[in-house]
């Protein structure tokens, strides 16, 4: 291999900023790296994200303490990436949450994808040497789910495959709220590696359709306001089309991995190469949409091996 993956020499330790985007409702950012959520019902706390290891959790519980006692008693997970999921021991929570699809992905392909991530960007894992094991929800759900904190209402909904084929997103109707998980991001590339391009902007429609007042996104910082809210939906989605069309193209001329990489780099680097996580993402990025151009509608499951080999075709 020639370079390492940009990834794994990001070791700058990130500033942690906890915003409240609602009443009750806060978002836990770290400047690009994985977000998590706090939901305050009347007698219990819910999480959105758990981070990657308990010892990040326990950062996340700091927060949530400087602003309530009440236990933390449900863990909701927007998708099955080791670095959103390996954490939820440290939350001791009642239950742990997951879509079917999600859940059905922990048990295709959780160790693979652990092993991938760790390989990649070691520095999401502090404190590894922590982690039980692979995350299992204790609870899943096919459409939709609703979670009563007292009377504090959470939507648990999947509105379509983006970043996963599992995504969900959670919503709290009485402060018109909403966690994206990574569906939307803000001033971040899109992780698109086992992503679906051709069906993300409808899940982004879905998304838009609520007409939220804040987003807690996946990365980047909190998004309160309506403009704020819609300039991220359509950035994102200007970052997955950009990525998509000229992989496209050169899938459909016969083109290389490598000419792929190219082309995308022409089109996305100019508008994205400042985004946190954008030349981590990016080889991933061009390997999913150079497949699913080719027709190979799933993701294949990327292995540490399966990352090195790809890295060494757009090195070469």
């Amino acid at each position: 291999m020639a370079k390492a993956f940009a990834s794994q020499g990001d070791m700058t330790e990130k500033t942690i900023s906890f915003t409240e985007v609602g009443e009750g409702l806060y978002a836990f950012t770290a400047e690009g790296d994985p977000n998590s959520g706090v939901i305050i019902g009347d007698d219990s706390v819910m999480i959105v994200e758990a981070q990657a290891t308990p010892r990040l959790a326990n950062k996340v519980i700091e927060c949530v303490r400087s602003v309530t006692d009440k236990p933390i008693t449900h863990v909701a997970l927007t998708h099955y990436h080791a670095v959103r999921v390996l954490g939820a021991s440290a939350f001791g929570a009642q239950q742990v949450i997951m879509s079917d699809a999600a859940r059905g992905m922990v048990a295709e392909r959780g160790q693979e994808d652990w092993d991938s991530e760790f390989q990649r960007f070691p520095r999401l894992f502090e404190g590894h040497e922590s982690i039980p094991g692979l995350t299992w929800p204790t609870t899943t759900f096919s459409d939709s789910m609703t979670v009563y904190l007292g009377n504090r209402k959470v939507e648990i909904k999947h509105l379509g495959r983006a970043h996963t084929a599992g995504d969900a997103v959670v919503y709290v109707p009485d402060q018109n709220v909403m966690f994206t998980g990574d569906i939307v991001e803000y001033h971040s590339a899109c992780y698109c590696g086992d992503g679906y391009f051709n069906e993300w902007g409808n899940t982004l429609d879905a998304i838009k359709a609520y007409d939220v007042d804040a987003i807690a996104p996946g990365r980047g910082d909190a998004l309160v306001g309506h403009e704020m809210v819609n300039a991220a939906i359509e950035n994102t989605r200007d970052f997955v089309e950009s990525t998509y069309r000229p992989a496209a193209r050169v899938a459909a001329r016969g083109g290389s991995l490598k000419e792929a990489w190219d082309a995308v780099r022409a089109e996305c680097d100019p508008k994205f190469a400042d985004y946190a996580i954008y030349e981590h993402c990016l080889p991933f990025n061009v390997a999913r949409a150079y497949d699913e151009a080719r027709g190979i509608a799933n993701p294949r499951i990327w292995t540490a091996q399966r990352d090195l080999d790809m890295w060494a075709q757009l090195q070469g």
